[in-house]
């Protein structure tokens, strides 16, 4: 993090990178100083509601972070900055935005958690856009131009007020990650009906925090009989959606050798959690998340190196549990290999269910059609873990076989993708 006092000093010259806490509440003009370097500039946590109109002079900027200031409306002064490709706004007070506020070459939109009722028609002309995050405001409806956003791979729409799911939106030919539990037409209004039992959280002593993701916080703890999880949930809206959501889409997705059994759950005043199982130190997560220039696709250690039967075996069972979960209307939103994890024997652990949604309230068509986007998603994950494979396992049939299933699920013709129970059955007999 740098300091405002560093900047008038002039010591942050020439450099490509900016970011300042310091309850800002105008724009600092010596920002402009770094003109012909600046590329990333993170103003996010302050309290700025404007930008002025010389932030176009910021001809190189590529990536601009506002979240959680106090904007009330998307500045246009944005669509001035010919570099500029990823804009966030997360945890504003947006309510407007108006026609041609952004540059046509943008990749990655975030407007989670404000208070937009209607997006601008002509938000079709953003055909770049790769990433879209609108999560928790209040649309009713998406505009129809939106269908020429044919770019689009990972959209988020939980916990607004839409009324339907667009069958344009189920059709773009390279959507792969969406989520859109929490609107009107299939909000949870309590928790779906299970097995398992409501269990108070004063059963457990929370020994350390083990994790953390956007909807929670994972707890080492123990209860009378083991040491288990607990995932207590941060609040009233996450990045990806409801808290309510998220646990009836485990419950409702039930048990399977390869998800991460949940023991019980948390309902008790505003205590919301899930009790899972503890997985042990021998697993590790498949991948890492994605980063600012891969946009949509996960990364790997340096040096990751997987070899051809393993990526094998993992798909195998990702198509085996991801079929169970579509026999069981839920789609999980978020298929990748940093939401899987692994041991040393290369078997599987699915879970992070903060982008599923329960698919009970939608026609059988749009059901399938659901279920093909996250195929395309299963083709990006196998696609990632080959590119991992050394070159001498790339000389391989077994190679040659996983590439052309990748290929199959990554279709853009969308009605020509397999389903999972077709996927699984391929797999199962591929070698």
């Amino acid at each position: 993090m740098n300091t405002l006092a560093e900047l008038k000093a002039g010591k942050l010259k020439g450099a490509k990178r900016l970011q300042l806490v310091e309850e800002l509440v105008e724009f600092p003009a010596e920002i402009f100083t770094l003109a012909n370097t600046l590329e990333v500039l993170d103003l996010s946590n302050n309290k700025l509601s404007d930008l002025p109109a010389e932030f176009a002079c910021l001809h190189r900027l590529k990536r601009v972070f506002l979240s959680f200031n106090q904007f009330k409306h998307i500045p246009d002064v944005l669509a001035k900055c010919p570099e500029l490709i990823m804009v966030a706004f997360k945890g504003n007070k947006i309510s407007e935005f108006a026609l041609n506020s952004l540059p046509k070459n943008i990749e990655w939109l975030i407007l989670t958690d404000n208070r937009l009722s209607e997006l601008p028609t002509d938000f079709g002309n953003y055909t770049q856009l790769k990433k879209l995050a609108l999560a928790g405001n209040e649309l009713t409806h998406l505009p129809t131009s939106m269908a020429n956003c044919t770019n689009l791979e990972l959209v988020r729409l939980s916990a607004n007020n839409l009324t339907k799911l667009d069958n344009w939106l189920l059709a773009l030919p390279k959507l792969a990650w969406l989520a859109f539990a929490g609107n009107e037409f299939n909000k949870a209004q309590c928790l779906t009906k299970s097995s398992l039992q409501n269990t108070p959280l004063e059963n457990f002593q929370l020994e350390k925090v083990i994790g953390t993701g956007a909807s929670g916080v994972i707890h080492l703890a123990k209860s009378q009989h083991q040491n288990v999880a607990v995932k207590l949930f941060k609040g009233a809206i996450t990045s990806d959606g409801y808290p309510l959501d998220e646990v009836n889409c485990c419950l409702q997705a039930g048990n399977h050798n390869h998800l991460i059994n949940v023991l019980s759950y948390i309902e008790q005043g505003a205590d919301l959690g899930l009790v899972m199982e503890l997985i042990g130190t021998n697993y590790a997560n498949l991948g890492l998340p994605p980063s600012l220039e891969t946009c949509t696709r996960d990364t790997f250690n340096d040096g990751c190196n997987y070899p051809i039967e393993a990526v094998y075996k993992i798909a195998k069972q990702m198509a085996n549990t991801l079929t169970h979960l579509h026999a069981n209307n839920v789609s999980h939103g978020d298929i990748y290999a940093h939401n899987t994890m692994i041991n040393e024997q290369y078997d599987v652990l699915f879970g992070d269910f903060g982008a599923a949604t329960n698919l009970s309230m939608l026609s059988e068509h749009q059901q399938q059609k659901i279920q093909l986007i996250e195929v395309r998603a299963f083709g990006c994950l196998i696609e990632d873990l080959l590119s991992t494979v050394s070159f001498s396992n790339k000389q391989t049939e077994l190679f040659d076989k996983m590439s052309d299933i990748a290929a199959r699920a990554l279709n853009s013709t969308i009605v020509s993708r397999p389903s999972f129970k077709a996927l699984s059955a391929v797999l199962n007999n591929l070698v």
